[in-house]
This record gives structure tokens, C-alpha cells and sequence, in this order.
């Protein structure tokens, strides 16, 4: 996700000199270097020193040790804009493990924003000021739209239907493409229409001047072939088990959020 945000970012206009990015592991530092001649460092000290706001993109089981290594560093007085990526890490435990009295924007991004068309929910805590909150959002405007929700809680939610999200499309291609091979189509012909037709289908509901429910209508022809897959579909209850597996996802989010803060 680092690698992708950087990239987005230069292809937006920042400056290479701009950004610096901060990796313990020269493989890493030498991907994202690959991208653009960024500074690079091992040392987040030296990153976070030259840096007014701090994109911490660290897997969650590290967040804590991570921010109370620079935490040190925001106590004389420097308090750069902290945009957190993890997943389940409150704002509250991150200004905790920081200090205290940081401005915090918490953001649950997708992993679509690795090809610059992700969808990033944000939240920020009541030190961030109108400013830094047009800054992060521009920051991940690069990989795709960014929107901000209003109560933190909401991102469990957000977790469930965008950070998920991709997953469930997946699977519906998967399930597409099968269901085309037994139907006599070769897997190259079956995954292509797949692919091509999910791509239609999202530009069409993206750009179009109605929701996804007259899409659906104008598409099904009365007794038609759609209309009976349709029907197929709804009698299967759906829409029902879309409820149950977008509940069961936001439910674990926040159960990994009480399991991290636990630990």
C-alpha cells in the first residue's frame, strides 16, 4: 500500500524530494525507490524529522511498537499530520502509543488503490484542523476517491462493504467463469467475458445517470433470459446472504479492533 501511494503521488505532481520513505528491510526501500527517486532511509526517525505529515503503513501487530519508537520525536513540539492505514487501530490507541494531543486521520483504504482506482474511507480525530484534513485527503485522492465519514465507528462498516469489497467481486467472477466453462465456453473465452463485462458494468454504474437498481431493470428484458437469471438469483435469497456476509465481516472488524487494543 506504501508502494502505492507513493506512486499515485507522483504521478499527481509531487515531488520525488519531496517524500521520503522509511523501511528496515533494503528490498523494500529499494521496490519503493524503483518508483521514482524518493528519499529512502532505514531510520523512521530520520523520515519522520523531515516529514510534516506521516503516512504510517505498517501491518497492525506493529503499529504499537512503531509509534511509540517516534513518539519521542513528537514531544518537542512538532506535530505533523499522522494519516494511519491499519486496519482496527483506533484513533484513541494511536494517540495513546504517540503521545497524546496528535492529529490523527485514520483511513481504511482497498486494495484496488494498488492500481490507482481504490476507495478510502477517512476519519479524523478533533486535532486534526480543516487543512491537514484537504491534505489527507489529496494524499489518497492519488490512489483513487477518498470520502470521510463522521463517527469513527463507521469504518467497521466501511471494512465490510469497500476494504472487503474486492473479495466479493472476486468471487463472483470466479463463480462466473466456471459457470461459463461448464457451459461449453474454452477458460480463456470464459474469463475474458468475465473480466470485460464486470469492467462495462462498473463504468456504466460509475458514469451513468442512475443507480444500479434501474441498470439492473433496463438490462432485464420482460420473460427474457436475464430476467430468468434474475429470478434464479432472488429465489436463492441473494440479497440475503450479501446482509449476512457484509454483518459477518463488520462484526469481525470490530473484534479484531478489541483484539489488537487487548494486546
Amino acid at each position: 500500500m506504501a508502494a502505492s501511494i507513493i506512486g499515485g503521488l507522483l504521478a499527481s505532481g509531487f515531488t520525488a524530494q519531496s517524500l521520503w520513505a522509511s523501511d528496515p528491510n533494503p528490498d523494500s526501500l529499494a521496490k519503493l525507490a524503483a518508483l521514482g527517486p524518493v528519499n529512502t532511509t532505514a531510520d523512521n526517525a530520520e523520515a519522520v524529522n523531515a516529514a510534516d505529515i506521516v503516512v504510517m503503513a505498517v501491518k497492525p501487530q506493529i503499529m504499537a511498537t512503531v509509534a511509540k519508537s517516534i513518539a519521542p520525536l513528537l514531544e518537542s513540539g512538532r506535530k505533523p499530520l499522522i494519516i494511519s492505514i491499519a486496519a482496527g487501530i483506533t484513533s484513541a490507541s494511536l494517540d495513546q502509543w504517540l503521545g497524546g494531543r496528535q492529529a490523527i486521520v485514520r483511513c481504511m483504504p482497498n486494495t484496488p488503490a494498488l492500481v490507482q482506482t481504490g476507495a478510502t474511507a477517512l476519519f479524523a480525530n478533533n486535532q486534526v484542523s480543516d487543512t491537514q484534513r484537504q491534505q489527507a485527503q489529496q494524499i489518497l485522492e492519488a490512489v483513487g476517491i477518498a470520502l470521510w465519514v463522521d463517527t469513527e465507528t463507521e469504518l467497521d462498516a466501511v471494512t465490510a462493504v469497500s476494504g472487503s469489497g474486492p473479495a466479493y467481486f472476486f468471487l463472483v467472477m470466479e463463480a462466473i467463469q466456471a459457470a461459463g466453462r461448464e457451459l461449453g465456453l474454452s477458460p480463456e473465452l470464459a474469463e475474458k467475458l468475465t473480466l470485460q463485462t464486470a469492467l462495462g458494468a462498473a463504468k456504466m454504474a460509475i458514469n451513468g445517470e442512475v443507480d444500479a437498481a434501474e441498470l439492473r431493470r433496463r438490462v432485464t428484458s420482460p420473460n427474457g433470459t436475464t430476467e430468468r437469471a434474475i429470478g434464479i438469483f432472488e429465489a436463492g435469497d441473494l440479497r440475503g446472504l450479501f446482509m449476512k456476509a457484509l454483518n459477518g465481516a463488520k462484526v469481525r472488524s470490530e473484534e479484531l479492533a478489541k483484539e489488537l487494543e487487548e494486546n
